[in-house]
């Protein structure tokens, strides 16, 4: 197995040189377990585990390695197990927020040169939710592209197309259909060796059909969506890095009900910069695009030139986005005192030792 196919770069290979030595080399991760990692490496494939001080020094799950990571190992030939000692920087990573109340990223993906979205054109399409995965995309630092699927059940896809297009302008979009195998040849140019795409959507877009499309084989289970609002099971229950019969490689994700944003002010700006061009011209440099006079934005809304729920997307992720800001500055905080009353602990139980 050739490093190259794997996606393996003279970016990488720089930063290994500083941990190359005797019995040390270097492999991608495939899978992640809760106690094992699945590897991809020049010999073959192997079980990996962490090495103590890298588990102990990982003080969040980012810095725990994930699929799509190169990482630094000792491998056990003979037993084709192997020990995982760093990880190399990340030329991307993927992350959105965790569910619920922590205020906290969850990685995805790592070292992904292009991100799949896929949005099926069923009872389930939103141009709304469109947006925020190409939030998520612009923060991760990885070049989108959006996937229109099941292009054959839409009964105006220009229309759909065109809907798209408003909110993605410059994103390639692509309308295919998984399932009778038309519009795939589109990607190609996606799917060059050693190039590593992630999927993402929501459950029953078709990314498992997709991905079993392009592997050429049934690979991941499939199940039918609800007739009723086209809603999907977790078919993907974990991510997994496949390698492509075109040299590409793929990483399938479980599908995302609910799509928790983890990005910065620069990536919203990305996201809606047809909303930012025209706030420039707004009369007041603070104008909040409600009933300001001279307000740019909501000219373009009545002159038909900018679709009002377009703005109540861009208010609405603003609002989340400040609201994630100051929680994560407060845990920060909270992190930062915890960490120096430990260090202050440490420190008196010494002095108590030494008298």
């Amino acid at each position: 197995m050739n490093l190259s196919q794997l996606g393996w770069s003279d970016r990488f290979a720089q930063h290994f040189s500083r941990f190359a030595a005797p019995g040390y080399t270097v492999s991608r991760v495939a899978i992640v377990h809760p106690d094992q990692y699945h590897l991809y490496t020049e010999t073959g494939e192997c079980v990996a585990t962490l090495s103590g001080k890298l588990r102990h020094q990982a003080a969040s799950p980012e810095d725990l390695p994930i699929v799509g990571d190169w990482v630094v190992i000792r491998l056990r030939e003979t037993e084709q197990r192997a020990t995982i000692h760093h990880i190399l920087p990340r030329q991307s990573l993927f992350s959105r927020k965790v569910a619920g109340s922590p205020t906290a990223p969850q990685p995805i993906a790592a070292n992904i040169d292009t991100v799949f979205l896929i949005s099926a054109l069923d009872h389930d399409f939103s141009v709304r939710r469109i947006e925020r995965y190409l939030l998520l995309a612009w923060e991760s630092g990885v070049n989108p592209v959006i996937l229109l699927n099941k292009a054959d059940l839409c009964k105006n896809l220009e229309r759909s197309i065109a809907a798209v297009e408003s909110i993605a302008p410059g994103i390639p979009i692509i309308p295919l259909s998984a399932t009778q195998q038309t519009g795939l040849e589109a990607l190609s140019p996606y799917l060059q060796p050693g190039k590593t795409i992630a999927l993402l959507g929501s459950s029953g877009v078709g990314k498992s059909t997709l991905t079993n499309q392009l592997l050429g084989q049934s690979r991941q289970t499939v199940r039918s969506v609800r007739q009723a609002d086209s809603k999907g099971k977790h078919t993907t229950t974990h991510r997994e890095l496949l390698r492509l019969p075109s040299g590409g490689l793929i990483i399938d994700t479980p599908g995302m009900r609910e799509i928790q944003v983890w990005a910065g002010e620069d990536s919203l700006q990305e996201t809606f910069a047809d909303i930012e061009s025209l706030a420039e011209t707004c009369r007041f440099r603070d104008c909040q695009h409600d009933r300001e006079p001279g307000c740019a934005v909501q000219m373009a809304i009545e002159q038909g030139r900018l679709d009002p729920s377009r703005l109540f997307s861009y208010q609405k992720l603003d609002r989340e986005l400040n609201y994630l800001s100051r929680k994560q500055d407060v845990r920060l905080q909270l992190e930062e005192k915890a960490k120096w009353k430990k260090i202050h602990q440490s420190l008196r139980q010494k002095g108590r030792e030494r008298y």
